[in-house]
Parts: structure tokens; sequence; C-alpha cells
């Protein structure tokens, strides 16, 4: 787990928790009592899509978070973005007032560094893993290492994104020591849920979890299962 004491103000290790794909401002007002890390928008075409235009009027409600917080702070708003130029990041950044660009596509390192200096955001990069033995000869540092310098967390996902279904999570220590030698967090994706969340933080410790689909409910997003996941997080 990682040390940060970005939200907690404690110097107890804890897990981050990043709730991803957002598309209402109801259900954002619902998470207010919440203390997470991170609040996701997706920009890259899927059924969870908001426009630039969208996510400013999401973001807004999120920034009014901070007053109920005890932490005094709003979680990050990230934006999700597939193999997108420079323009349109800076457009989505400055319209929708962006924290974190979060990049799935094969953006290079290079790629990453000129966001950083164009967007003046943090940058996240997503690597993608495949479902079981794919995943066995994987060299999680020479994959990262070329980004140190360049991003500021790290995520693993399900090869596809927003599959709903989760990779092998054995190779997570690998990640972990390599995002570790980056100096970022590694946050971990694909396939959580109510039911599997409490396992993957009580015998891998990321530094953080991700997920979309599994707190929603018939493709929308439900707060019950929300303060549900974020409690099964907490008490891992």
């Amino acid at each position: 787990m990682s040390e940060a004491t970005r939200l907690t103000g404690s110097q107890e290790p804890y897990t981050r928790i990043k709730i991803c794909g957002l598309r209402d401002i109801a259900t954002i007002r619902a998470m207010h009592d919440l203390n997470i890390e991170a609040v996701g928008f997706i920009f890259a075409p899927s059924r969870r899509q908001v426009s630039a235009e969208q996510a400013a009027e999401l973001i807004a409600e999120v920034r009014a978070w901070k007053a109920r917080t005890s932490s005094g702070r709003a979680p990050l708003a990230v934006g999700v973005f597939v193999n997108s130029d420079l323009a349109a990041l800076k457009h989505a950044v400055n319209t929708a007032s962006l924290d974190v660009v979060q990049l799935h596509g094969s953006e290079s390192p290079e790629d990453c560094e000129a966001a950083k200096q164009e967007l003046g955001t943090e940058v996240w990069k997503v690597f993608h893993l495949g479902r079981g033995g794919e995943t066995d000869e994987i060299d999680a540092q020479r994959q990262l290492l070329p980004y140190k310098g360049h991003v500021d967390a790290v995520l693993i996902d399900t090869a596809g994104g927003g599959t709903g279904t989760a990779f092998d999570w054995t190779v997570i220590a690998r990640y972990k020591e390599a995002a570790a030698e980056l100096g970022v967090p590694l946050y971990v994706a694909g396939g959580l849920s109510l039911d599997n969340v409490r396992s993957l933080v009580k015998e891998y410790s990321p530094d953080g979890v991700d997920v979309s689909s599994g707190v929603e409910t018939e493709g929308i997003k439900d707060i019950d299962k929300i303060h549900s996941f974020v409690r099964k997080v907490w008490e891992a």
C-alpha cells in the first residue's frame, strides 16, 4: 500500500481509490461523503463517454466535494483518453479543468512528457495485460522504466479496457516493484467488484484501485455499490 496521505491526513498506509466513468451530477453529489483519491471521466469512445463541456459541469460538482470531506480536498478529476493528440487533450483540460490525463493508448514516453509540459497536469499511463498465461513472460521493468520522470502514476488494466474481466493478478508484484523504481503509485483496474476487491487489497497491496463497471447496475452507476466498494477497500 502507498504511504501517501493526500486525502486522509494520516501517516498510516492506505489504498487509493478511483471511481471511473461518472456521467451524472446526482451520483457525484451522493458521493460527497467519501474520502477517495480520484474520479474519472471518459473522453474516449465508450458508452460512458462525455464531452469536455459535460465534464466541466460534472467537475464543478466535484470541486464542491472538498467542503464535506475530512481532508478538505476534492478528489482529483481525471480525464481518460486513448491516443488523443495534444490539441484534443489541451481542449479537454482547459474546458473541463482536469487535474490528470490518463492515457490508455500506445502513447510513448515522449508523448507523456509532451503532455506534462504542455498541459501542466499529472499524466497517468495505462498498460494493458492479457488474461491468463499471456502474462507469464512480462518484463514489467523493461516496459515501465522508459516512462521514468514522464508519468505521475501507472495503471494496469485488462486488455481492451472496460471489459469487466480481471487479468492474472500474480503479475501485480512485478509492476508494483517497477512502479516503485519510477517513484509513482501503481493502480490496478480490470474486473474489480464488490466480490473481489477485498482479496485484491489484502493479497497484493496495490497502491490504488480503479473501478467502473464493478459499481454499476445495468450499466448505470449504483451509489450503494460505490459506497460498499469503498468500505470494502478500507476494511481490507
